[in-house]
């Protein structure tokens, strides 16, 4: 008999912020899985838009925080009170597909070293808003699917964790409000396999906003540095060294733009920092073109430069706040 089978109990862990607009997607998903043996554990962190009506009227329990606290508190409260063999992390944006939590337990009987078991993004968006959210979910789909296989970061807004495995690596460090789940896959690698998976996978309603994503990548960006350093190494998975050069690049052809102003000879600088960002990353643009057509890939190529020179700027910060701030190297990072 299988090390998990039907019978499993399997603790889905949802924290929940004023997701008003996605959390009924979300539970109806997570009661329609093909696991049959499962509990649902809804950390409601502060929510003021009513979605708390909505998670009462599910079979779930529902924990209330007294105040804000942020995702890695609120992951940590629901894995405390998690009953099941694995716990599987769920943020309230996503709606999983119905074989996620079986195909889950599956992976961890294929590989008894695994410690995680991680899932990808479906490629379209769980609420299609505008072109900055198709931008986004086509990116995150590629560089997840690129590295599909063992990897060092987590991602648990859609990652199943054993239970005993939680209780060893220990809690996510509360001091971080982003790339809180990259260090803590970090963690768990030292002493256990994590497997990214598109077996395991939902849709996600992403950000819509330009401005929010980028302040976002911006933080993720600048938290990953001491990361980073501690480890003294790049993750394995979809941070690879040429997507971090490409940012540098990103930068350099806005840095390098005015220069074309001066020579037509100075107009190389730009373009070739250009074509050196798109080459760094070369199948994803093509995987773009052909899901989307040319037209889209200007887009997208327009964004993500974008989006990539704002994110450069988070590592530059980052390293700065590394120099001359210790609480930040001490806050970022858990031995």
């Amino acid at each position: 008999m299988s090390q998990y089978d039907r019978d499993t109990l399997v603790s889905v862990v949802i924290p929940n912020y004023n997701s008003i607009k996605t959390i009924k997607m979300c539970l109806d998903a997570v009661v329609n899985q093909t696991h049959p043996t499962m509990e649902i554990l809804v950390v409601d962190d502060g929510s003021t838009d009513g979605s708390d009506t909505i998670i009462a009227s599910y079979p779930c329990q529902l924990i209330k925080t007294q105040k804000n606290c942020g995702p890695s508190t609120v992951r940590n409260i629901g894995a405390h009170a998690a009953k099941g063999e694995i716990i599987f992390f769920l943020d309230s944006d996503v709606a999983l597909f119905p074989d996620a939590v079986t195909n889950a337990l599956n992976e961890f009987n294929l590989d008894p070293t695994l410690g995680s078991v991680c899932g990808i993004y479906d490629k379209v968006p769980l609420i299609r808003d505008n072109l900055i959210e198709d931008y986004r979910c086509l990116q995150a789909y590629y560089w997840r699917m690129s590295t599909e296989g063992i990897v060092t970061p987590g991602f648990f807004s859609l990652g199943a964790v054993k239970k005993r495995v939680f209780e060893e690596v220990g809690d996510f460090n509360i001091t971080l409000r982003d790339s809180e789940d990259a260090e803590y896959g970090h963690r768990i690698s030292k002493n256990y396999r994590l497997l990214l998976t598109s077996k395991v996978m939902g849709r996600h309603d992403d950000d819509d906003q330009l401005f929010i994503m980028m302040s976002k990548l911006f933080k993720r960006a600048r938290t990953r540095v001491p990361l980073y350093f501690s480890r003294r190494k790049f993750m394995k998975g979809f941070e690879t060294i040429n997507r971090s050069l490409a940012l540098a690049f990103a930068l350099l052809t806005f840095l390098t733009l005015p220069l074309s102003l001066l020579t037509s000879w100075a107009a190389l600088l730009p373009i070739s920092s250009l074509v050196i960002f798109c080459g760094l990353d070369f199948g994803q643009y093509r995987f773009v073109a052909k899901e989307k057509g040319l037209v889209f890939l200007i887009y997208f190529t327009s964004v993500h430069l974008f989006v990539s020179a704002y994110a450069g700027l988070g590592v530059i910060k980052g390293m700065i706040d590394w120099v001359i701030d210790p609480s930040f190297r001490r806050e970022a990072v858990m031995n």
